[in-house]
């Protein structure tokens, strides 16, 4: 049997398939989007349009309203716990600080873990949002 007749099989010669998009559900657009218009750019994102959100490379961020009365984002609920992002250098992590700050956003001071450098930051509906630069071998993950 040939990997194509049985698509589950797994063979060493096939890359991983890269992410490409995330889709988060918030509980205002007219709330949300204010936030995310000033935290992408400092992520390296551009607007395509409306609610979408692009690093230029095949990456997209695309927001849509969540239903009314569906349930508020939970830290260690079922479902995504936060969104890290590598930070090239320290310089990065202050950057995005500094411009979410000025913007008049609420956020927390950095944190070092070890050797890392680290900004968690929440959105209107408290989505978490990780900035970190990793000492150079360092995994993102423990």
């Amino acid at each position: 049997m040939t990997d194509s007749e049985n698509p589950g099989t797994e063979t060493t010669n096939r890359l991983p398939l890269k992410v490409d998009h995330v889709t988060l559900l918030v509980s205002s657009l007219e709330e949300s989007m204010p936030y995310y218009g000033t935290l992408l750019p400092l992520l390296g994102y551009h607007k395509k349009r409306d609610w979408v959100w692009t690093d230029g490379n095949g990456y997209f961020f695309q927001f849509m309203q969540a239903q009314a009365g569906m349930p508020a984002y939970q830290r260690y609920g079922i479902g995504m716990n936060h969104l890290g992002f590598a930070a090239p250098d320290v310089a990065t992590v202050h950057r995005v600080r500094d411009g979410m700050s000025a913007a008049g956003f609420p956020v927390p001071e950095i944190q070092q873990l070890g050797a890392a450098t680290a900004l968690f930051m929440k959105d209107p509906d408290g989505i978490r949002f990780e900035i970190t630069n990793y000492p150079p071998g360092a995994d993102a993950v423990d």
